[in-house]
């Protein structure tokens, strides 16, 4: 990511001296000043949420690469429409910005699949013996696919679906989220979350399949 492409103030390591007032505002109150040019006030937003889009990140991607660019894009994607933004309660910029986030994590998603760069090879002998050992004695109870992405193996096993099948699941079974929840992020409906989620489990089912 360029300079020229960073919002003002926000750069890839978080900036220091920040003025000690800003400490005690919220959000929304950030969230005005950014919009009127104060640099320091947006700033202050990225120190305080990054934590929050390297962590949705890291559960789509495992390079620490790929997921820096993540929070560049997003916090980008945020200042920018900044003037979209309606607050009004103590977890509306977390909401929005989430949102933003996990739309960029599914971009990118749909643009590594299209460089075909999610095509990873076969699985090693010792990962298929590791998931062979693990979780053959769940797959009578039919909870195969939350077992395996609790497992270290998931990012490569999930990233073998289509990009919305595998952020369906993530959010589903990593985040924990609602169809409800999911919804709002996505801007998906509930109708098309739940036919995505089936559809999701099966292929990951089916997936696993070869391994048990």
């Amino acid at each position: 990511m360029s300079a020229q492409q960073r919002p003002p103030g926000m750069t890839p390591e978080m900036p220091v001296g920040m003025p000690v007032e800003m400490t005690d505002m919220t959000d929304d109150e950030l969230v005005a000043l950014a919009r009127a040019g104060d640099e320091a006030a947006f700033a202050k937003l990225f120190e305080r949420h990054r934590a929050l889009v390297a962590r949705l990140g890291y559960r789509f991607f495992s390079r620490r690469e790929q997921v820096e660019e993540i929070i560049q894009e997003s916090f980008i994607k945020a200042y920018f429409a900044l003037n979209d933004y309606q607050g009004g309660h103590e977890k509306s910029f977390v909401s929005w910005l989430a949102r933003i986030a996990v739309r960029t994590c599914y971009d990118e998603l749909r643009r590594a699949q299209r460089r075909s760069e999610s095509n990873i090879g076969d699985l090693s002998e010792d990962e298929a013996a590791y998931l062979n050992e693990h979780l053959r004695d769940l797959s009578a109870s039919g909870n195969v696919e939350g077992a395996a992405i609790s497992r270290d193996l998931a990012n490569k096993l999930l990233a073998r679906l289509k990009p919305d099948d595998r952020l369906i699941l993530m959010l589903l079974k990593q985040e924990e989220l609602s169809v409800a929840e999911i919804a709002d992020l996505t801007g998906w409906t509930a109708a098309k979350i739940k036919m995505r989620s089936h559809r999701a489990q099966h292929g990951l089912r089916r997936l696993l399949r070869k391994f048990l």
